[in-house]
């Protein structure tokens, strides 16, 4: 059983087939003899660095370094959807979202945007997506109350696995695998882009789903571009499996296409303006 970090609050147990681990050993990563070309050493580092920046820090470590802070400018209007994107949220109504019980969605619709309903549970998307590009805007409850992962927590699930984690990350300290704009649990962002809390903030993410074999292996990591407030806090970087809380993520193989998920962590985060583009998926 999977400790899996919960999308209502904290984490849940869920059974899963679990793929096969790759183990990697920061103190003995690789040994190339002396006698190999050099280019055979250089291509073996290049393959092993970027699993190792997610994954060299203990989960949640309170030394990891802190991103440094980026002032992303004034908050700005929504701007209109590209042509053949598909309006998930545009302010009057949760038509395309649902319960995870398949009932229906009970957060709270009002002046142009969604908050989340505390206890309510989680929301996810009527239909099911794999290679996207999102927007969303996304804000955090006035005044500011909490610490840590206790102030204006959410999350944008990815295929319902895989999470861009939301936080009031203004002048307030967390684990750097946990802040605003990580990859939780794994990756933290490049750069602290939050505005103060009550202010709209964007995440535009550009994400390609992981691929397995037949037999459940995995053949490509999942894999997320991430700008925050226009500035670059995730480039291109290796999901190293399902989102979960205090240990090391792992993957268990899934269908091609699952629902986004929005988070209830039991905070009132809004969100508002959120449109979703499907991408040619290449194999």
């Amino acid at each position: 059983m999977n400790q899996v970090r919960n999308a209502e609050c904290g984490v849940r147990n869920r059974d899963a087939r679990v793929a096969r681990r790759a183990s990697l050993h920061c103190n003995s990563a690789f040994r190339i003899p002396y006698s190999a070309p050099w280019w055979l050493a250089l291509l073996t580092f290049v393959a092993t660095a970027e699993p190792m920046r997610a994954q060299q820090w203990p989960v949640h470590s309170m030394d990891r370094p802190r991103p440094h802070v980026v002032d992303p400018g004034p908050e700005r209007s929504p701007l209109p959807p590209p042509s053949d994107a598909i309006v998930l949220f545009d302010g009057k109504n949760l038509a395309e979202w649902q319960s995870e019980d398949g009932t229906p969605a009970k957060w709270v619709v009002r002046d142009g945007y969604v908050e989340v309903k505390p206890l309510a549970g989680a929301i996810e998307t009527k239909r099911a997506f794999g290679d996207v590009q999102l927007h969303l805007e996304w804000a955090a409850p006035v005044p500011a109350t909490g610490e840590g992962q206790d102030r204006g927590n959410s999350g944008v699930f990815l295929m319902t696995h895989y999470e861009v984690q939301v936080l009031d990350s203004y002048h307030s300290d967390t684990y750097a695998d946990g802040q605003a704009a990580a990859v939780y649990g794994q990756t933290p962002p490049l750069a602290n882009a939050c505005r103060p809390p009550g202010q709209w903030q964007t995440y535009d993410i550009i994400f390609h789903r992981p691929r397995f074999t037949a037999d459940g292996a995995v053949r490509d990591s999942a894999r997320v571009t991430v700008l925050h407030n226009g500035v670059l806090v995730q480039d291109n970087t290796t999901i190293t499996g399902w989102t979960v809380h205090g240990q090391r993520a792992h993957y268990a193989t899934h269908p091609d296409r699952l629902p986004l998920l929005l988070q209830d962590h039991g905070h009132p985060v809004r969100y508002r303006d959120i449109w979703i583009r499907e991408l040619k998926e290449h194999e």
